[in-house]
């Protein structure tokens, strides 16, 4: 191989800089704090949802907001509360839903608001 030839392969290798390689490594530590402070919101809401459905057999309003202060003690909801629900009836079923919202701090004035809210069927 000539020296020409070497050099040329060498101007061709591509490569992540010292720079690239910070950003990238921000960026990383960025998304997994956020991930992190996002993924128990995310199964509280699930919880939530889960106990709303199991909250409507009861059939009265003071029974489902019961039933849902026994389920958010158990599955450690914290965002809402049986009195938070909105219980309605459509015909002869009983319908509950919810609706809030959690933020995140991400730096100075600059938050993530995820805004929640979910009703049974």
């Amino acid at each position: 191989m000539s020296t020409s030839h070497r050099a040329a392969l060498r101007s061709r290798q591509r490569g992540l800089s010292f720079f690239g390689l910070v950003i990238a490594g921000v960026f990383a530590v960025s998304v997994f704090a956020i991930g992190g402070q996002s993924l128990p919101m995310f199964i509280e809401y699930f919880a939530a949802k889960k106990a709303i459905e199991k909250a409507r057999v009861e059939g009265t309003v003071p029974g489902v907001r019961a039933a849902f202060d026994r389920a958010a003690s158990i599955d450690d909801i914290r965002s809402i509360q049986g009195k938070d629900l909105e219980v309605t009836k459509r015909g002869d079923k009983v319908v509950v839903s919810f609706k809030y919202s959690r933020e995140i701090a991400l730096a100075g004035p600059a938050y993530l608001v995820y805004r929640f809210e979910a009703q049974t069927n």
